[in-house]
């Protein structure tokens, strides 16, 4: 099933610092309530988003990424997809790094399986170019 944008709002900006989180936090939240996802789906998705934004913060080159975030519809489903993208160093091994307890800093290795769990769908496509990681919350 093909996952088309919706007509609804997209919003995008950059990730450069800690004062980002808060408009990470507010633009998932808001696409969440106008795709009709609940609170507890909207909580979901604020808090993976909120864990992904970090990741640029702390892993990126610069600590500096993106967010876009776009209203999307499945046949009569609809929802928010979040993408965040850096530019380097990239994700060694992304199947590791998907396992609760890996970490490659100094962290418990619980943001992205943690976000992976909260989302209903997520993908991750890293290079020593770059990350993106793609999560995807539908509205129940």
């Amino acid at each position: 099933m093909a996952i088309e944008p919706d007509e609804g709002v997209r919003v995008a900006f950059r990730i450069e610092d800690e004062s980002d989180l808060i408009r990470v936090r507010q633009a998932l939240r808001t696409a969440a309530d106008n795709a009709g996802l609940g609170l507890v789906d909207q909580t979901k998705l604020v808090t993976a988003g909120s864990e992904l934004a970090r990741n640029i913060l702390i892993y990126a080159t610069g600590g500096r990424g993106t967010l876009q975030v776009e209203q999307v519809v499945n046949l009569r489903r609809r929802g928010v997809r979040a993408t965040f993208a850096d530019q380097g160093p990239g994700i060694d091994d992304v199947d590791a790094a998907l396992t609760d307890g890996f970490s490659s800093g100094s962290g418990l290795g619980l943001g992205l399986p943690g976000s992976k769990r909260l989302a209903d769908e997520m993908t991750v496509d890293s290079d020593p170019t770059g990350t993106t990681v793609v999560i995807v919350k539908w509205a129940r």
